[in-house]
């Protein structure tokens, strides 16, 4: 999907998502060169858990796809990108919007090239911090994700 659009199309396709506009997810920007993304979540009726606070689920939410979307987009057609494992640390509650920045560098992808540059897989870990307005720690969520070279295609002989 990231691969046939712009990063201004995915945003403006992920802020009319059903799951991410119910949820009060809003995706704020996503870099032109897919190096990096910020993501709002406003706390509504709908995502207010019992204790007047951001639902766990929504926070996790808000962070889910980026890290495999902004890989993905940047190393290209010729590499699988999979999620594999997520952790979410809850450190204080949300009482209002929180936002979520997501940061790929260069050298992060020059990592993954390298790893992965004999066909072999590469798990890398990504950290992501929820934070309030205000700064506060919100929660702390890591994503693996499964990063492998697409095999190349045999060509076919000439006919």
């Amino acid at each position: 999907m990231a691969r046939s659009m712009s990063p201004a199309a995915l945003r403006l396709g992920m802020n009319w998502w059903p799951p991410f506009r119910f949820a009060g997810i809003r995706v704020l920007h996503i870099a032109d060169d897919w190096s990096g993304a910020r993501v709002r979540l406003r706390l509504g009726r709908l995502n207010r858990n019992y204790f007047g606070t951001h639902f766990g689920g929504s926070l996790f939410s808000m962070t889910d796809p980026f890290w495999a979307l902004l890989v993905l987009s940047s190393l290209g057609p010729g590499y699988i990108v999979w999620d594999k494992s997520s952790e979410i640390d809850f450190v204080s509650p949300g009482r209002g919007d929180v936002f979520a920045d997501f940061k790929l560098t260069p050298d992060r992808l020059e990592e993954i090239r390298a790893a992965t540059a004999d066909g072999a897989k590469a798990l890398p870990w990504f950290t992501c911090t929820v934070v309030a307005a205000d700064g506060t720690v919100v929660a702390e969520v890591r994503k693996q994700l499964y990063v492998r070279r697409k095999p190349a295609r045999p060509h076919a002989p000439a006919g």
